[in-house]
């Protein structure tokens, strides 16, 4: 709860906001550079900037950093508990940022210091609730009896937290209240999207008012930022905000033509006769009944309010379209991208818009999409658009342990004889046949089969979590001459052949195959509290020289509990008794490899 305090800094921030003005009012986009603390307002002690930071998984509530600047890092003290950084006022935003959470730590980002999107070690949580990581939090209300008090709160689709101590990265695109000129509220603020480490949490979810504990309790047209302080240890870092401020452009004086017949470029007028015409309040396909087999011209003004770079698309299903402004083409007929960026000045341009519809597998649509600096993409049109018939996505669950085999694209590779494995803990893992190798995890929903089963299909699935990727794919044991020599590029001369796999007698897999004359078990189970999944690797016949890829990323760092970090704090890997069997951090083509030699058997753990 805050306190009075709070509010009356709150306040004084505010004042000096206005003063000053707004961060985003003469750019778009910000970047935060966290050089220093001078960007936020009165930042008490418990903030500071950082070079590094990082998070035992084993010890609660603390982050420990080294001096340097990059991350704002929040390390709660005795008596300083309760402070929170304030930005300047925004409206409608995006942000992108990642952030780190400590073990059981708690916090949250507050639009306009109001509506709060919570940051939570819900890591090994099965199902979620609003006040859960990547929730939006519930409003409140002392007044109602106990267990009623939170309302209208949004849980997230699903759990896409990663474990304390990795980067997890979130995308927030928010649109602020809107007041007419009397100040009374017409429209509620909305979260337009929430992306969770990649995977969509929350949808355009209106937002009836200001979430628990709020900064102050009213709505505004534009409010501070604010990153809560006071509830557990959190980082923060690539913190980038798009504001979207500036007046949109407008289409008037439109007019329309109509013309029945399959055109493929734009006709003699003189020799055509038009079926319908006249003059229009909005860019429109229900100028006609016809549902195919037209041509639709509109002439207008596209009337611009401020000069700058614009982003358009043409959206003409069934056929296609063009566009010519100020007596330039925009857009070509049978273009199928219909997308261009021009630089226009403030002020009138003329504009012809054509819609030929030659294919009646599609509904008869028009619209044009508009972005550019300070104005989210929008679309000009009636309720036709957005264009084409949406695909109900083909959805695999997992409430028991699951296998689906098909192709899987793995950075640029399509895995061909990929075998996915879903568990009822919804931890999930795909193993590449081929080489004998786990080329991802996730954390999640099972899998999306829409382009494998969606029409003629291409035979391939993918994750419908949060998922991380292991890189090219590429075999997991090898035989070295020594710790520094190459990693295979393939299994030539490996004498690999995989063997299938065994279900256990609950449906859980034991991969088989052969290479440099021995037989390999390759076993993976979800750990305990659904942390990651544990891999045991037999080798019946190991000899000397024989080695077991970990892992392969840019950057790979010794935790001080013993297990690595991979690729810059995004999973985890812990080797049982490393002390008898050390890894080995090596240098290779430009990455950074874990390795390990082999014996009869092989332990370890994905953590993420």
């Amino acid at each position: 709860m805050m306190n009075s305090y709070l509010k009356t800094k709150f306040l004084r921030a505010a004042v000096f906001c206005i003063m000053t003005g707004s961060a985003f009012g003469s750019r778009a986009q910000v970047s935060i550079a966290l050089k220093d603390l001078s960007g936020f307002q009165s930042p008490s002690s418990n903030w500071h900037i950082a070079g590094e930071v990082s998070a035992d998984l084993n010890t609660a509530n603390k982050l420990v950093w080294t001096s340097g600047t990059g991350i704002l890092v929040n390390q709660p003290e005795q008596g300083v508990q309760s402070h929170d950084i304030l930005f300047s006022p925004h409206g409608d935003l995006d942000l992108e940022l990642d952030y780190m959470m400590a073990k059981g730590s708690n916090s949250g980002i507050y639009l306009q210091g109001r509506y709060e999107i919570q940051l939570l070690d819900s890591w090994t949580n099965l199902t979620t609730k609003a006040g859960d990581n990547g929730g939006i939090y519930e409003r409140w209300d002392d007044s109602k009896p106990d267990g009623q008090k939170g309302y209208d709160g949004h849980a997230p689709r699903q759990n896409a937290t990663r474990a304390p101590g990795l980067w997890q990265h979130i995308k927030i695109s928010f649109q602020a209240p809107r007041f007419n000129q009397s100040g009374q509220k017409i429209e509620n603020a909305r979260i337009l999207r929430v992306e969770l480490n990649g995977v969509l949490l929350h949808e355009n979810v209106e937002l009836s008012g200001p979430t628990r504990g709020p900064l102050v309790n009213d709505e505004v047209a534009t409010g501070p930022l604010r990153f809560q302080g006071d509830h557990g240890p959190v980082a923060f870092r690539n913190i980038q905000l798009t504001s979207y401020d500036k007046p949109k452009p407008e289409l008037a004086d439109l007019k329309y033509s109509v013309y029945k017949g399959v055109f493929a470029t734009e006709p003699d007028y003189k020799k055509q006769k038009a079926i319908a015409e006249g003059n229009s309040v909005m860019l429109t396909s229900n100028v006609t009944t016809l549902d195919n087999e037209f041509l639709i011209r509109y002439t207008g003004i596209f009337r611009v309010k401020e000069a700058g770079d614009y982003n358009l698309g043409l959206m003409a299903p069934g056929g296609s379209g063009s566009m010519v402004l100020d007596d330039k083409p925009v857009f070509a007929a049978g273009d199928r991208r219909r997308r261009a960026k021009v630089t226009l000045s403030a002020g009138d341009h003329p504009f012809i818009i054509l819609y030929f519809k030659t294919a009646d597998f599609a509904k008869p649509a028009l619209g044009l999409l508009v972005s550019g600096p300070g104005i989210r993409e929008y679309v000009i049109s009636d309720a036709n658009v957005p264009s084409g018939e949406p695909v109900d996505p083909i959805l695999i669950n997992s409430n028991n342990n699951t296998i689906l085999r098909s192709f899987m694209d793995i950075d640029t590779v399509r895995v061909t004889h990929a075998v996915s494995v879903g568990s009822p803990q919804q931890v999930q893992y795909t193993y590449d046949l081929d080489r004998g190798s786990i080329v991802q995890v996730w954390r999640g929903g099972f899998l999306d089969a829409t382009p494998m089963w969606h029409s003629r299909g291409d035979g391939s699935s993918r994750p419908a979590g949060s998922v991380i990727r292991f890189g090219r794919p590429t075999i997991s044991l090898a035989l070295l001459s020594s710790a520094d020599a190459p990693w295979p590029k393939d299994s030539v001369g490996t004498g690999y052949r995989p063997k299938g796999y065994k279900l256990d007698t609950d449906d859980r897999p034991t991969f088989m195959y052969h290479a440099y004359n021995s037989s390999v078990k390759d076993r993976s189970v979800v750990m305990e509290g659904r942390q990651g999944i544990r891999r045991d690797v037999e080798i019946d016949k190991p000899v000397v020289g024989m080695y077991f890829r970990l892992a392969e990323a840019d950057k790979i760092e010794l935790a001080p509990d013993g297990s690595y970090l991979i690729d810059d704090k995004s999973y985890y890997i812990k080797v049982d008794d490393p002390i008898a069997i050390k890894p080995i951090i090596r240098d290779s083509n430009g990455n950074k490899q874990l390795i390990i030699p082999v014996q009869q058997k092989l332990s370890y753990s994905i953590i993420f």
